[in-house]
């Protein structure tokens, strides 16, 4: 059921959106233990105002968010503190909203809550989660819209829903070793796993001669998706955020962290057809079969039967590539056209100890320090030397263009990389093997690729200062060590731009409180 309250009413022209609950920009997220069994398996998770996915927030551009987080967790296996990260977000003067814990923020102890404020500046997709060792692979994820009066994509489509690509492990994240093969994926919060019960799966309702703008997103902590409806081409109209030219497929790759937009016309005989998300890692062969409604969710049509439909996907793979996507807005990259056209070009190195289990950025492995990033910068720390953790930092001046050249083909991928604080331009794609300043692709999360001996390579302006994580978004590779800070502007982070709350200034202070045992921390 979607509760709209008044100031909501205008979307409900443009609106279906498929969840349990909707909030608005003045809310509670209530972060608790709960036992939950979304593809049969029971298992105590970590849970958003009691359900999995959390509650989608829908505001409108512009909006100012105040959202309280209350943290209620009690699972001595699972993670004890929390934090909120808005992915996506750019926190533009609101560094100390960010929600990364040992970055720009100590963790919210248990029994404690922290209100996050911040502005809606920037319409489109994104969605939040824990950015607290690897909660959010234990439940703490959902979806964030900031709606557009103004969309300039509006009179494409006629309605709008959300859809959401998890993947699920039936024991604690913690817990678990070595490479991460989840159980299942879950579509909408409901799935199956192999040689389990045949449960429900998530339903997505239509009617002929609608369009349909869905919302899809990559929430997961380890695998990539390859999205499709049978029967159906996909309109791509956005990317993390970013309207990008319209581009018809009928497949999308979506990667740990990512988000799209694609129009859907559900123009076909009424009848039920398979959604699917193939994962490209699983146990059990999770990773290869749609049997028995794995990977699956049910598009069903108005008065098709309730029934799992037997359709078949397309022979013809007509996949999305990045190189094919271009801004609506803005299309140029910054800098010059050139390989080295920006002011700081840095070549990351990333490495991985297999015995030791752990990933290097330029040959460092990042701890996120007991001294938020942010709070040391205030205290005067600016330079790289001067920071914790040593080694972890690339530091820039204000009002530049960054370039970061990513390698391709490490053990483990393809990583998914998400810079906060920003959104870049994509000049150069991964397996692309060449370089776009034109019309580049804008994101916040890039795939790095896959082969051994290319390169990704992203752009932006440091127009807004803080201490900005840089990471790949397969959890468990960022719990282990992958991921550095850019120390922006420095000098321009002050503690009365954005004033700090008593509130935030308790936040370590409790947190320090508590034993090791008590915060069972997985990193």
């Amino acid at each position: 059921m979607l509760l709209v309250t008044p100031r909501f009413a205008f979307l409900l022209t443009l609106a279906a959106v498929v969840v349990a609950t909707t909030l608005g920009p003045m809310t509670t997220l209530t972060i608790a233990n709960k036992d939950i069994s979304p593809d049969g398996f029971s298992r105590s998770a970590t849970v958003v105002n009691g359900i999995h996915p959390g509650p989608v927030i829908a505001v409108t551009k512009g909006d100012r968010l105040r959202v309280n987080v209350v943290n209620q967790l009690t699972d001595s296996v699972q993670e004890r503190g929390t934090s909120v990260h808005w992915h996506g977000i750019l926190q533009k003067g609101t560094s100390p909203m960010d929600g990364t814990a040992g970055v720009t923020q100590c963790p919210i102890a248990p029994n404690s809550s922290f209100q996050y404020s911040f502005s809606a500046d920037v319409a489109g997709t994104y969605w939040y989660h824990s950015h607290l060792g690897n909660q959010y692979c234990d439940g703490l994820r959902g979806a964030l819209i900031v709606y557009d009066k103004n969309d300039p994509h509006k009179d494409l489509y006629d309605k709008t829903t959300i859809i959401t690509l998890t993947e699920w492990y039936h024991i604690p994240a913690p817990t678990i070793q070595g490479i991460a093969f989840a159980d299942s994926t879950l579509i909408n919060g409901l799935g199956r796993y192999p040689g389990g019960p045949k449960t429900n799966l998530a339903v997505v309702n239509v009617q002929k001669g609608k369009r349909y703008r869905f919302r899809i997103f990559a929430m997961s902590c380890e695998p990539n998706f390859t999205f499709s409806v049978d029967g159906h081409n996909l309109t791509v109209i956005e990317a993390d955020s970013k309207e990008t030219e319209c581009k018809t497929v009928n497949r999308v790759q979506l990667f740990a962290g990512q988000r799209y937009s694609a129009v859907l016309n559900a123009n076909q005989p009424v009848d039920n057809y398979w959604i699917r998300a193939l994962p490209n890692t699983g146990g059990n062969g999770l990773n290869t079969t749609f049997a028995g409604g794995l990977n699956s969710a049910i598009l069903r049509y108005k008065g098709a039967p309730v029934a799992d439909p037997t359709t078949s996907q397309q022979t013809q793979n007509d996949k999305l590539l990045e190189t094919d996507l271009h801004p609506l807005n803005h299309p140029v990259a910054p800098g010059r056209s050139t390989p080295d056209g920006a002011d700081y070009v840095f070549n990351v190195t990333m490495g991985f100890d297999e015995e030791a289990f752990t990933w290097t950025m330029n040959g460092v492995q990042f701890t996120a320090p007991d001294v938020p990033v942010l709070l040391q910068i205030l205290s005067g720390a600016h330079t790289a030397q001067e920071l914790l953790p040593k080694g972890s930092f690339l530091v820039v001046e204000r009002n530049k263009t960054v370039q970061i050249n990513f390698p391709s083909g490490l053990i483990g991928g393809p990583h998914p990389f998400h810079l906060h604080g920003h959104s870049f331009n994509v000049v150069r794609s991964a397996d692309s093997g060449r370089f776009n300043f034109m019309n580049p692709v804008q994101r916040d999360t890039v795939n790095v690729g896959n082969t051994e001996g290319d390169f990704v390579s992203i752009r932006f302006r440091t127009d807004n200062p803080g201490p900005w994580i840089l990471h790949c978004h397969i959890d468990f590779h960022l719990v282990n060590g992958l991921a550095l800070v850019i120390a922006e502007a420095t000098e321009d982070v002050s503690p009365l731009n954005p004033p700090l709350s008593d509130n935030y200034n308790q936040l370590c202070p409790t947190w320090n409180a508590f034993s090791a045992e008590e915060k069972n921390l997985s990193n």
